[in-house]
């Protein structure tokens, strides 16, 4: 969800240009845009087109670009970390040839979901040289190129291609009646990856990534004190990116809304999931601006205007921007979450991101009512969490419910 610059890189090459120019100029080129990481890791993260080995780099935002020194044709594969066929994600660990073999990356490649704009018939109208809507003839060939070439103009002019077009070749794999598959090459330019690089890539976003075996683990108050809450304290990753964005020192040109009230405010922008534009799977988060907030098991009743202005300020915010209302939005907390600042997922219910689960999830409305009903719900009751076989939690966790479980059998032994 974050830009940030790679430390490695000089200043100049990480500047990200917010003009909204046209990016057909740019159409050879492979097309990148950067977000920031966590820490010393730099997390990026594009929209770019199938296409073949370009001449440069390219960082694209909001259809404007600038150079990067992200360049997929140096991008050495060491081993695919994980490979989701639900959503259509890969991720792959490697390194970037020309900037280090002693650093990791990590590049997740994600298929865009279809837009409305894309399932257009851009061709039934043309658009002359003049800018003046002509009605397409089909009486002769040399009509049919003119209306060819006037289409594309005007899939441009409306800033987004059709699938439905002249470029878009279907490959027969077998017809039979009624019923036909195929297989399409469409135009690049409707057939994107979004793309996210994490560089350089430590231990925990390596194992973040990858595919590991999932347990459902109880976690008691008494194990949150005794073990969470400690582990956090020793193995909590930087939040100084987060900061960058509160403090307003880095991504302020994608800040959706803003409350700048220390106690009950907040910022909303894109999540790293989301790729801004693509309004079928909006996915926001809000980050608070106050600070000691862990995560759900700190929330009290003192808490509750900060929770109700996250409702309400959220979904008035997304409104008035994405013509979206409240009761389409799915807002929640993650417990575990992957990092500890309350922030609030808000997605489109439309669309099923990764952690919508009950597993995972809270309802905001629901915690809200918890906490009207008992100040100090989230210090009281057990909660439900997923963890990895390699999370260093969940080690804590298995091995401290097993000494629980040892210590009346030793007892009983002891006794008799």
């Amino acid at each position: 969800m974050l830009e940030a610059a790679n430390k490695h890189q000089k200043p100049d090459s990480v500047e990200t240009n917010n003009s909204s120019k046209s990016i057909s100029h740019v159409e050879s080129q492979q097309q990148q845009s950067r977000r920031q990481g966590q820490s010393a890791a730099t997390t990026a993260s594009a929209t770019v087109t199938s296409q073949a080995n370009p001449p440069s780099s390219v960082v694209v935002v909001d259809g404007s670009s600038s150079n990067s020194n992200y360049d997929l044709a140096h991008f050495e594969p060491v081993r695919i970390l994980n490979n989701n066929s639900t959503h259509k994600t890969v991720s792959l660990l490697g390194h970037f040839g020309n900037l280090s073999r002693d650093s990791y990356a990590i590049i997740v490649l994600e298929k865009t979901a279809f837009t409305e704009a894309q399932l257009r018939n851009n061709s039934c109208r043309e658009v002359t040289t003049a800018g003046t809507d002509v009605e397409k003839s089909t009486t002769t060939t040399s009509r049919e190129s003119e209306s060819n070439n006037s289409s594309t103009i005007a899939e441009e002019a409306a800033g987004e291609r059709s699938f439905f077009t002249a470029k878009s070749h279907l490959r027969t794999e077998f017809i039979n009646d009624i019923y036909g598959n195929f297989l399409c090459v469409t135009d690049p330019e409707v057939n994107q990856l979004k793309v996210t690089i994490i560089y350089p890539a430590s231990k925990q976003h390596i194992s973040k990534y990858s595919a590991h075996a999932r347990y459902l683990v109880e976690e008691t108050v008494h194990d949150y004190r005794s073990v969470t809450l400690p582990h956090l304290e020793q193995e909590q990753l930087s939040l100084e990116w987060l900061y960058n964005i509160l403090e307003h020192r880095k991504e302020t040109d994608r800040i959706v809304y803003e409350d700048p009230s220390e106690e009950t405010g907040f910022i909303l922008l894109p999540d790293l999931k989301w790729d801004g534009k693509t309004v079928e799977q909006l996915y926001l988060l809000a980050l608070v601006h106050p600070k000691g907030i862990k995560s759900l098991r700190d929330l009290t009743a003192d808490h509750l205007p900060l929770l109700r202005n996250l409702k309400d300020s959220g979904t008035r915010a997304i409104k008035q921007r994405y013509g979206i209302d409240s009761d389409h939005l799915r807002i929640y907390v993650h417990y575990q979450p992957s990092f500890y600042h309350l922030h609030v997922h808000f997605t489109y219910l439309k669309h099923d991101p990764p952690g919508i689960h009950c597993e995972k999830s809270h309802l905001l409305t629901t915690i809200i009512e918890n906490l009207e009903l008992v100040s100090d719900y989230y210090q009281k009751v057990t909660l439900s969490c997923v963890l990895s076989e390699t999370d260093k939690l969940y080690v804590k966790l298995k091995a401290a419910k097993k000494t629980a479980d040892e210590q009346p059998e030793a007892k009983r032994a002891k006794l008799e």
